[in-house]
């Protein structure tokens, strides 16, 4: 991608641990580097097709005056998120904020934090098989898509499928939904563990029933293999209650590993589960 860099803006905020530095406050430097497609801008001659960093410049500046943090790691993930959501044309941005003046008793030059943060594309699976499993589903989504990380920018129909794994049980509502979050992966999935955990998930019986079920099963074309996450999700592509809404909503994506789109995989599969 393109990028334009914002250089060593001077800023007066009142970020800090100390009661002393949020009331006197004190000189930050912010580094931006915002990435997107200027190709079309540049051949036309038209900034609306680019972002205007006089505009950024303002909104960062305007940010540090409105807010005060404790730690500057906080002001960097609010400002990049700021910037995120305003400019829907830049898919990555990198916030350095550098405080020179920082309480520390040693001679340095600077002390800076530096973040990158992007636009991801997630898709995430979602089951429920007890209690009021539609009135939770809906809740759920709400809940992420209120999130100021998330989102949510497709939903399936919700299908109605047989238990999986041989567990005798009632049976389960699933769909899937597509989601635009700035989580990185593990953070995602704690997110998403947070929201199973406020509407009573339990983990006692392996593919047994549960109130709210959420799956990471794509996250951009990456292929993740660790202790706790697996992307593309393992099972995904034997279970046709997760490929068939995901083809309804992104059929065009190729599975990472599979090389196929998601709707070839899914017409393979047939209706096993799916009523």
């Amino acid at each position: 991608m393109d990028e334009i860099r914002i250089k060593a803006l001077k800023l007066y905020g009142y970020h800090g641990v100390f009661e002393f530095e949020k009331e006197e406050g004190q000189n930050f430097y912010v580094n931006a580097t915002l990435k997107l497609d200027t190709q079309m801008a540049g051949l036309k001659d038209d900034l609306t097709r680019s972002v205007s960093y006089a505009d950024v410049c303002c909104d960062i500046e305007q940010h540090f005056k409105d807010n005060i943090y404790n730690l500057i790691e906080t002001a960097a993930e609010n400002v990049a998120i700021m910037i995120l959501d305003k400019y829907k044309l830049i898919s990555e941005v990198m916030i350095e904020i550098c405080k020179p003046e920082a309480p520390v008793t040693q001679e340095v030059e600077n002390l800076s934090v530096c973040i990158t943060r992007a636009r991801h594309t997630a898709y995430i699976a979602y089951g429920s098989n007890m209690g009021d499993s539609m009135a939770t589903i809906e809740s759920a989504l709400a809940d992420i898509d209120a999130d100021r990380c998330c989102t949510i920018t497709k939903k399936s129909k919700v299908v109605v499928s047989s238990p999986y794994g041989g567990v005798e049980q009632d049976d389960f509502y699933n769909g899937v939904i597509e989601l635009s979050t700035y989580y990185e992966p593990k953070n995602l999935l704690m997110f998403l563990q947070e929201i199973e955990k406020k509407y009573g998930r339990t983990r006692e019986i392996h593919w047994g029933p549960r109130t709210l079920d959420l799956d990471i099963i794509m996250y951009d074309d990456l292929i993740i293999n660790s202790e706790k996450l697996n992307v593309p999700h393992p099972d995904m592509l034997e279970r046709d209650f997760v490929m068939k809404p995901l083809a309804e909503i992104a059929g065009y994506r190729l599975h990472p590993i599979e090389k196929k789109t998601i709707e070839k995989l899914a017409s393979k599969i047939g209706s096993q589960y799916i009523k």
